[in-house]
């Protein structure tokens, strides 16, 4: 065989080969396009639409709050909004700093954009500013062909139209945080904030969060390759959140508030009847619509740095020893154990001993011939000295445990404290030296009079009142009166929260109340009650802030050294509609600083004109 031949030989056969492998290769191919064309076919169709198809959120219209008349006291408005797609917006940093060119951008607004823009998942936009002004607006606009994916949408604001006047109640809705967040995944809760920016932080506003929430709708929306939306192909409409209507008149809680702003001051008003609440006030407050939108650093410093503490709301976390004013329930317990009877009289009272201590009450009023009705109407300390002494702090730690003081009441509004109702337990955890620890007779002389380790907050001071007034009945305190369905306008019942129920023999509530009447009639509030056409029965007290002991005599004690003044108090005596409690921080005299701006709530309540007096001491 020639050289020739041999070479067409294996010509051949390579050409074979070349054949051979790329018909395996089309066989290959051809295997491929059967598996994915037909026997993947419906994944990938799958896949193919839901890239073709997103699910946008459509946030729910949040239930808005009114007072018991039906004023709107939380609302929403339609505000422009400034959002950005980051997916369709390529540099985000250029972007944002063209924007900053444009309209001014808070740097709080641009640090929870970048943390929305990180936790964000799938397609959608971001708010980034909202409020825009009419002038922003039309700046955007006008650029617009340079800023790829903005867009100006207009979405719903909540505003609080009294702002001041009821922020310790209504409270406010806020940015989601990551707090926030972190306990809507542990609820497993996160669809149902899809789309949504704010979410209740304090008051009725976060209590009350799950009604006055609603539930998200959704859009199917047909985008482009790009991620641009094309056109809606289906909805399901969000479900709006209920309205809530409180039990408070914004008339009465405005008027409760003008009285108080020139002083640090708490003040709460119970409907007996049913536990609703009529006011609740503290003083100083503040606007909660700068929460809405994010607060800024400088506010918050300005307000959390305060000295008058404009955020505490005083009624429900503010802790004060009650003085004089846990009197009353003193001597109910007086009664109740067997310690004292109705009309036991006792003299001597102008000196009190306790070991080497020596304790003097110099009131012409509580010298001699003083029971139980006289000790409460003149605010006898030696009749409670004696009285604490032989009960002891166990006896009253129990008792006055189960008129709820010494932990929430559980009012339909977050966080309130518990106070301190002290005992030689609560001495034992409190301190850790073991001289420290041993609870002494002198402290629980000063508990039976309302000092010493004794911290209530007001709205623990009318619960118990409440208790004293309704024979041993105690309705839980509650802001909110019914939920109201916002399309329908269907009255839906709040869940109810029970009664409480405390045994109280009714000679010895009738005891109390007609001490308390006599106080408001002859006793240390009488001047402020002189001609209130209603029977009113009243408690002052003076709850000492410092001690007195060592104060060089005749020294002016320093504003944050006065006492502060309190008054409790229920109208009228025969079938109390309203029992209230009030605090002036640092106002000195109960009779004389509480009990007469006490005078001109009742008068407004009941709708007649005030006749104020000056008062007459603790």
């Amino acid at each position: 065989m020639g050289e020739e031949e041999r070479l067409v030989i294996y010509s051949r056969r390579r050409a074979w080969m070349w054949i051979a492998g790329m018909a395996a290769g089309f066989a290959l191919l051809l295997m491929r396009l059967h598996h994915l064309q037909v026997e993947q076919h419906e994944r990938f169709a799958e896949l193919a639409e839901a890239n073709r198809l997103a699910l946008a959120p459509i946030p729910p219209r949040r239930g808005e709050i009114y007072d018991r008349k039906g004023r709107t006291v939380a609302r929403n408005e339609g505000v422009y909004v400034l959002e950005v797609t980051p997916v369709l917006a390529g540099d985000l940093e250029a972007l944002l700093a063209r924007l900053q060119q444009l309209i001014p951008l808070d740097e709080i607004d641009l640090r929870v954009f970048r943390r929305r823009v990180r936790e964000q998942r799938g397609l959608g936009s971001i708010p980034l500013k909202w409020r825009l002004t009419d002038e922003e607006v039309a700046r955007i606009a006008a650029w617009g062909f340079q800023l790829p994916g903005v867009t100006v949408a207009v979405r719903s604001m909540r505003h609080y139209p009294y702002g001041e006047v009821l922020a310790p109640v209504v409270g406010y809705v806020g940015r989601i945080s990551a707090a926030d967040m972190k306990r809507i995944e542990t609820n497993d809760e996160t669809g149902r904030y899809r789309g949504t920016e704010t979410i209740g932080k304090e008051g009725v506003e976060a209590s009350h969060e799950r009604a006055l929430m609603g539930w998200p709708g959704w859009e199917q929306i047909e985008v482009n390759a790009a991620g641009r939306a094309m056109r809606r192909l289906a909805s399901v409409p969000p479900r709006p959140g209920m309205d809530a209507v409180l039990t408070i008149d914004v008339e009465f809680q405005a008027f409760v508030y003008d009285l108080l702003r020139p002083h640090r001051a708490a003040f709460v008003a119970l409907d007996p009847r049913d536990g609703a609440v009529l006011a609740l006030v503290s003083t100083p407050s503040f606007d909660p619509n700068v929460f809405v939108e994010g607060i800024s650093s400088s506010d918050w410093r300005s307000l959390n740095e305060d000295p008058a503490r404009p955020l505490l709301n005083r009624v429900l976390r503010g802790l004060y020893p009650p003085g004089s004013t846990f009197k009353p329930f003193m001597a109910l317990l007086g009664l109740e154990s067997g310690r004292r009877r109705v009309g036991q009289r006792f003299d001597r009272q102008g000196v009190f001993q306790l070991g080497s201590i020596t304790l003097y009450d110099r009131k012409a009023s509580c010298q001699g011939g003083v029971d139980l009705i006289r000790a409460l109407a003149y605010s006898c300390n030696v009749y409670f000295y004696q009285l604490g002494t032989e009960l002891g702090i166990e006896a009253i730690h129990a008792f006055m445990s189960r008129l709820g003081f010494g932990q929430p009441t559980g009012i339909d509004l977050p966080n309130e404290a518990s106070g301190v109702l002290p005992s030689r337990e609560w001495k034992r955890r409190r301190f850790k030296r073991p001289r420290e620890q041993q609870w002494f007779a002198g402290e629980t002389v000063s508990v039976a009079i309302g000092q010493g380790y004794t911290s209530f907050t007001p709205m623990q001071m009318a619960y118990a009142l409440m208790a004293v007034v309704n024979g041993g009945v105690v309705p839980t305190p509650h802001v909110v009166s019914h939920y109201r369905d916002g399309v329908t306008g269907e009255v839906i019942p709040v869940p109810p929260r029970p009664s409480r129920f405390i045994p109280l023999n009714p000679n010895h509530v009738e005891a109390v109340i007609s001490g308390m009447v006599e106080g408001a009639r002859v006793g240390t509030s009488a001047r402020a009650f002189v001609g209130a056409p209603y029977k009113a029965g009243g408690k002052t007290g003076t709850a000492q802030v410092v001690s007195t002991h060592g104060r060089p005599r005749g020294r002016i004690a320093d504003e944050e050294e006065q006492d502060h003044a309190w008054y409790i108090a229920f109208a009228p005596a025969s079938n109390p509609k309203i029992v209230a409690a009030l605090v002036v921080e640092h106002g000195g005299f109960g009779g004389a600083t509480a009990a007469p701006l006490m005078r001109l709530i009742f008068d407004r309540f009941f709708g007649v004109n005030p006749t104020l007096g000056l008062g007459e001491g603790p």
